[in-house]
C-alpha cells in the first residue's frame, strides 16, 4: 500500500486506517457523525493526497484537454476550474476530473486516486499533439479544508484573498510561509471551503499551521467516512460507485458537462444516445420505512420486480434518515415516485427525490 506524506501523523492522532485506492488512508478519527457535523457547522481538514495530478504543457495543451474532456475547456480563463469527465469509446466514463487553467499553455488535471494509471495511459494514448505531460501525483499533497468557518480559519495564513474567491476558481501564492501553494475553491462537501495543493516536503508544515490557525474555530481532522456521507448528502457522484467504465454519463446526469459544440472522444456516440433518449436515470431517493440502502442492493417495484440497483446509500447524519442514489428506468425517475429497496429479502419503501438532499 502507498502512504501519503501525512500517514504517520494520522496514526499518531488515533485515526482508523483502511486501504483505499491502493493507499493507507484515515477513514475516521472521532467518529463519522461527529466529523460530519464538524464540517457542516465549523471546519474540518481532509488529507486527500491520494488524488492524482497531471500537468499538461505546450502550444497544443488545450487541444489535448478538448479531445479527452467532455466539457469545453476553451471557456476557461487563468485561475478558473472546470468539472468534466473523460468518455470512453463504449459510452462509459474513464473518470470524472477537474481541469485547472494555469495559463494559456498549461493545464492541471486532478483525477481520482483509483484511476491515476488508467487516466495517464488514456491521456498519453490521445496525445498526438506533442504536449508535454508530467505526472506529479507522487510528489503532491492535497488538503481539503471544508466547512462554513474555513475562510475565517485560513485567512491569516495567506495573502491570497480567500473571502472573495469564487466557487471553481483558484490562485497561487504564499501559504503558511510556503511559496507557490495552489489554493482552490471547488469542494466535495457542499459546506464551502478550500483545497490546498503543496509539495510533500511542506505537507506537515502546512497541516500544522492550518490546525493552529483553526483551533479557535473548532477545527478537526476528518476521515474518508465523513467525506462520503457529506458528498452523498449533496448528491455528488463517486467514481466506482455511481459512475464507472460501463455507466452512461447522460444517464448519470452529466449532460450539463457534455458539450457537443466541440469534438471529443465518442462525441458522436453520446450525441446519438441523447437523441434517442436515455433508458435509465441516476436518481436520489429517501427511505420512507426503516432501513439503510447499500451499494449494490436491488431496487424493485411495488410487485417486487427488479428495476435497478443502489449505487450509494447511507444514514444521513444531517437529516437523520436514510438516503441513496441509484439507477432506475425513466418511468420510475420522476420526483415523488415510490420505489422499494430489497434489504435482506424485505422490500423497504423509498421515494424518489431531487438532490441535493441537504439544501
Amino acid at each position: 500500500m502507498k502512504h501519503t506524506a501525512l500517514t504517520d501523523l494520522h496514526m499518531a492522532l488515533g485515526a482508523k486506517m483502511v486501504p483505499f485506492a491502493g493507499f493507507n488512508m484515515p477513514v475516521q478519527y472521532s467518529g463519522i457523525n461527529d466529523e460530519h457535523e464538524t464540517v457542516r457547522n465549523n471546519v474540518g481538514v481532509f488529507d486527500v493526497s491520494h488524488m492524482g495530478e497531471f500537468i499538461l504543457k505546450g502550444d497544443h495543451a488545450l487541444d489535448l484537454v478538448q479531445k479527452i474532456s467532455s466539457n469545453d475547456a476553451s471557456k476557461l480563463h487563468d485561475g478558473k476550474v472546470q468539472y468534466a469527465y473523460m468518455p470512453n469509446e463504449m459510452g462509459g466514463i474513464i473518470d470524472d476530473f477537474l481541469v485547472y487553467r494555469i495559463d494559456e499553455k498549461t493545464y492541471l488535471l486532478v483525477v481520482n486516486a483509483s484511476n491515476i494509471q488508467k487516466d495517464w495511459d488514456w491521456i498519453s494514448q490521445h496525445n498526438t499533439f506533442g504536449v508535454t505531460l508530467k505526472n506529479i501525483s507522487d510528489e503532491t499533497s492535497l488538503l481539503a479544508v471544508q466547512g462554513p468557518k474555513a475562510t475565517e480559519a485560513l485567512t491569516s495564513l495567506t495573502e491570497i484573498d480567500l473571502p472573495t474567491m469564487e466557487y471553481y476558481t483558484f490562485a497561487k501564492g504564499k501559504f503558511a510561509g510556503v511559496e507557490n501553494v495552489l489554493v482552490s475553491a471547488t469542494g466535495y462537501t457542499g459546506a464551502g471551503g478550500f483545497e490546498v495543493y503543496v509539495a510533500n516536503k511542506d505537507a506537515k508544515t502546512v497541516w500544522g499551521a492550518i490546525f493552529e490557525a483553526g483551533a479557535p474555530y473548532g477545527i478537526k481532522p476528518i476521515g474518508l467516512g465523513a467525506r462520503d456521507t457529506l458528498r452523498l448528502e449533496m448528491g455528488f457522484c463517486l467514481y466506482g460507485n455511481d459512475i464507472d467504465d460501463t455507466t452512461s454519463p447522460l444517464e448519470a446526469g452529466l449532460g450539463w458537462v457534455t458539450k457537443f459544440s466541440k469534438d471529443f472522444v465518442n462525441a458522436e456516440g453520446l450525441k446519438k444516445q441523447k437523441e434517442t433518449g436515455p433508458q435509465h436515470k441516476l436518481v436520489g431517493f429517501e427511505m420512507v420505512d426503516r432501513g439503510i440502502p447499500r451499494h449494490g442492493y436491488t431496487i424493485v417495484d411495488a410487485d417486487g420486480h427488479p428495476i435497478g440497483h443502489v449505487t450509494s446509500g447511507t444514514q444521513s447524519p444531517t437529516l437523520k434518515k436514510s438516503i441513496g442514489l441509484g439507477y432506475v428506468p425513466i418511468a420510475y425517475a420522476k420526483e415523488g415516485t415510490e420505489i422499494y429497496i430489497d434489504i435482506r429479502n424485505s422490500n423497504v419503501k423509498a421515494v424518489v427525490v431531487k438532490p441535493p438532499f441537504v439544501k
